[in-house]
């Protein structure tokens, strides 16, 4: 019996579409070598945003970039024959395309390119903090409120914020340890906003006319405003970063700490040398809560092995003086056992009063 059927061609390349992604938190023209690799390889390279950060850097490589737009149906003919077409993506992506891109996948009508995502560059850990920064600044300068803060002005939300956050953590409430967290960072950024202004305490912002100029362009350090202490967040986290390399050299060093109580003394003994305290009581707030007060004045004098003895006087204060003192003694936080106990009586309270436990 003779076939006469005609052998079946070979089926046309479909091509392959590349979605090409980069961050915006990442220096533009920092891309993987993957990245550089497809980009030179490419038939096509598609930009809808001639405004994209990555465009005079791949032009300089010399990546030819068009600006265009395809739908869907528009991309998938474009890589008929087998060719790649990779398409760089916008800061916030391109979801008409990506959903067009699905729907024709999902329809069995349309031979399909390959899809794949190439990450070009990734955020590094920390890197939302970037956006936290410029977040502020625009605030800053564009809030009628924001604009006018100052330091002073803004002390008693940090003391709000730190109480809201011990709750959290006491509550084991994870979600709203999250946004706390959130809310303590927030005052840390503001008052680092405020100070890069080099104002005095208690000066008015003015609509944030005091960011113009020099300020803007991160010389607020230079003449008068240094004799203010102008300084930036940048300041703050060097400093920070500098503090903890310093007071762990059991980590950055060549030091040995095999306890908490090793890393602890090389703490205090660090402290001492870069403070250079007369008393061991220098450096304690007395303004916090007094519980909270009196344990950190009993724990500095025993750590520093000081021979004195606690008051003694006729009243509750000195009463709870050494209640404080014992507690700390027994490593006992007085002011987190006292909460404890006065929540515990709360719910007694609302108990005796036919209430149940308050909502958290």
């Amino acid at each position: 019996m003779t076939d006469h059927s005609q052998p079946t061609a070979p089926a046309e390349p479909t091509g392959r579409i590349v979605l090409l992604t980069t961050s915006h938190r990442v220096a533009p023209g920092v891309l993987s070598w993957p990245a550089w690799q497809i980009l030179h390889a490419a038939d096509r390279v598609l930009c809808a945003d001639p405004g994209h950060p990555q465009l005079p850097y791949l032009r300089e490589a010399g990546v030819a970039v068009e600006h265009a737009a395809p739908d869907a149906h528009a991309l998938v003919e474009a890589c008929a024959g087998g060719r790649t077409v990779v398409v760089l993506p916008g800061g916030e992506g391109d979801q008409r395309l990506t959903d067009g891109l699905a729907r024709l996948a999902g329809s069995g009508r349309v031979s399909m390119p390959d899809l794949e995502l190439l990450p070009g560059s990734y955020d590094l850990p920390g890197a939302r903090l970037l956006d936290l920064v410029q977040v502020m600044d625009r605030v800053r300068r564009e809030c009628p409120w924001t604009s006018r803060q100052t330091h002073r002005g803004l002390a008693k939300y940090a003391i709000e914020e730190a109480y809201e956050l011990v709750e959290a953590i006491e509550d084991g409430d994870r979600q709203e340890l999250r946004e706390e967290l959130g809310d303590v960072l927030l005052q840390v950024v503001f008052h680092a906003r405020i100070a890069e202004e080099g104002l005095p305490d208690g000066a008015d912002a003015q609509d944030g006319d005091a960011q113009d100029g020099d300020a803007q362009d991160g010389d607020a350090q230079d003449g008068d405003e240094e004799a203010l202490g102008a300084f930036s967040i940048d300041d703050v986290a060097g400093a920070l970063v500098e503090k903890l390399i310093h007071r762990h050299p059991h980590v950055f060093g060549d030091a040995e700490a095999e306890t908490p109580e090793d890393v602890h003394a090389h703490w205090q003994r660090t402290k001492a040398v870069e403070k250079r305290r007369e008393s061991v009581t220098d450096g304690i707030p007395v303004g916090q809560p007094g519980l909270a007060l009196a344990a950190k004045l009993a724990g500095r004098a025993r750590a520093g092995a000081v021979a004195v003895e606690l008051p003694r006087g006729e009243g509750i204060g000195y009463e709870l003086l050494e209640l404080a003192a014992r507690a700390e003694a027994e490593g006992v936080d007085p002011e987190t056992a006292l909460r404890a106990a006065a929540r515990a009586y709360r719910d007694a309270i609302r108990a005796a009063e036919g209430l149940g436990a308050p909502a958290r």
